[in-house]
């Protein structure tokens, strides 16, 4: 791992995602559906800036946050369900 990347878990899954990137991004890194809604629609980023909230997931046990508004940390831990 490379002082420019972090190590991040997403549904219990540890990724290592570049450094400055938004957690909808890291999220959009892997291979499955963004996430998803509670009638089980599929969900995705669709603004990018925080107005749509169509990219809420649970970071650190906090429900509800705007995955493209807020940057990855290391060790963050992040729950698609919201």
């Amino acid at each position: 791992m490379s002082a420019l990347s972090l190590r991040i878990q997403i549904d219990g899954e540890t990724i290592s995602v570049p450094a400055g990137i938004s957690v909808a991004a890291a999220i959009a890194r892997l291979p499955r559906a963004f996430r998803r809604s509670v009638s089980g629609q599929a969900r995705a980023p669709f603004c990018g800036m925080g107005i749509c909230f169509e990219c809420r997931v649970r970071i650190d046990g906090v429900a509800q946050q705007r995955a493209c508004m807020v940057p990855v940390r290391d060790g963050m831990q992040v729950a698609t369900d919201g």
